[in-house]
């Protein structure tokens, strides 16, 4: 029961990634909701400026999705440590890369989807962003433990 205390968020999380490589999720129907979106806030922009930005955020859709799963299974394999490990983040970014393959691969028999090996590198590409964020966060973590540890305590004088 423990495994699954730690490790649900991130299945959960890979189940939510598996949705958004459905037919639901083509770039025609999220376009149907995002560029009249667009248009409302940007009244002036050119239909292909409106198109491009519809492009960019489902891009950024692929590397944010990644960036969340990466820290959640980052999360299951620490199991409640507080240390940090590089073998741990090249583990995660692996795992990473061999989820956003195999949904790269489960598009290509999605109708109206297609596979990318671009995606898959933006997929991969937002899993060592979260790496990179979460281990600057342990040393920043560790370097204020150490600088609170080294400072001498305060004798009052009079």
């Amino acid at each position: 029961m423990e495994w699954l205390k730690r490790w649900w968020p991130a299945l959960a999380w890979a189940v939510a990634i598996s949705t958004f490589s459905t037919g639901v999720f083509t770039s025609e129907n999220t376009s149907r909701i995002i560029v009249p979106l667009l248009r409302w806030l940007f009244p002036h922009a050119a239909e292909n400026t409106l198109f491009f930005i519809h492009y960019l955020v489902r891009k950024t859709g692929h590397i944010t999705e990644y960036f969340i799963l990466s820290l959640l299974i980052l999360h299951g394999i620490r199991q409640g440590r507080r240390t940090a490990r590089l073998r741990w983040a090249l583990i995660v970014i692996a795992i990473v890369a061999a989820y956003a393959s195999l949904d790269e691969f489960h598009q290509s028999f999605v109708p109206g989807r297609t596979a990318a090996v671009s995606d898959v590198l933006l997929d991969t590409a937002g899993g060592v962003a979260a790496q990179v964020v979460a281990g600057l966060i342990m040393l920043l973590g560790d370097a204020r433990k150490e600088r609170g540890k080294n400072t001498l305590p305060q004798v009052k004088t009079e």
